[in-house]
């Protein structure tokens, strides 16, 4: 299948394969050659690349110097008004601001530990 990566797939909604939503396609990422597209991007430091200038490297920095949350391509199921993905949301790893907040933040309050999801 033939995407328009501008088109196609970059600010999408992505989901699982559920619906549950995951994020926005940012960026992407290419092989080497670049013809194979080998992973989607999602996050600010991705986002910011994209802008380029002052305001893309306002945005980046803003991620802390985080790295984009990278869902390889060959977890997506089939690209529509959305990038649906083929597995659940929990299968993923979670996005780098989201695990410092958890590992610093909320880990930290008494009984964080004993809840359930």
């Amino acid at each position: 299948m033939r995407l328009l990566i501008g088109f196609d797939l970059l600010d999408r909604q992505i989901v699982d394969r559920d619906g549950v939503p995951v994020g926005k396609v940012d960026d992407v990422e290419l092989s080497e050659d670049a013809r194979t597209l080998t992973a989607l991007l999602t996050g600010q430091s991705a986002l910011g690349g994209r802008f380029g200038g002052v305001l893309g490297r306002w945005i980046t920095a803003a991620a802390g110097g985080a790295e984009p949350r990278r869902i390889p391509y060959d977890l997506v199921a089939k690209v529509d008004s959305a990038v649906h993905l083929a597995i659940k949301r929990e299968l993923l790893a979670p996005p780098a601001l989201e695990k410092w907040l958890d590992d610093h933040l909320i880990g930290r309050i008494p009984g964080a530990d004993n809840a359930e999801s």
